[in-house]
């Protein structure tokens, strides 16, 4: 299905490109999510119309998100969980519960936005981690994992 993007999306395209996806991907997650619409004849017309405007929201997103990520960079989240002798977690530390710290420090931060490339933190200690406040903007993070005391 051909599509055209209406913001940024990762490794598909900028705002305006016409591209082609899978019909699922379009209609599960690009066109309801706004970041795209069908492109068609209509649409590209009324895209072109309204592209000054979509490019100074884009502008004013990424923005917004270069303030969020100076503010964030260097920050350090205490997550504490219950681990064994050895140091290792029972459980382990998620994207999710990155994500509550940092909302307990006062940054709205989606779980979709930390990346944890090589999966959960399953060991005490400090963790570097990435978040992605923007396409554009990703930011190291340090998780200090800390055995729980009852």
């Amino acid at each position: 299905m051909q599509v055209i993007l209406l913001e940024k999306v990762a490794n598909l395209g900028n705002l305006g490109d016409v591209v082609k996806v899978k019909d699922g991907y379009a209609r599960n997650f690009l066109i309801p999510t706004k970041q795209a619409r069908r492109a068609t004849e209509a649409a590209i017309k009324e895209f072109e119309g309204r592209r000054a405007e979509l490019e100074k929201t884009a502008s004013e997103k990424l923005a917004a998100a270069q303030a969020v990520g100076e503010k964030l960079a260097d920050k350090v989240v205490v997550i504490a969980q219950k681990a064994g002798v050895d140091g290792r977690l029972f459980g382990s530390v998620t994207n999710a519960d990155i994500a509550e710290g940092l909302k307990k420090l006062g940054f709205e931060i989606a779980k979709s936005q930390v990346r944890l490339p090589a999966g959960p933190l399953k060991t005490v200690g400090e963790h570097p981690v990435s978040v992605a406040a923007h396409s554009d903007v990703v930011v190291e993070v340090t998780v200090k994992v800390v055995p729980e005391t009852d």
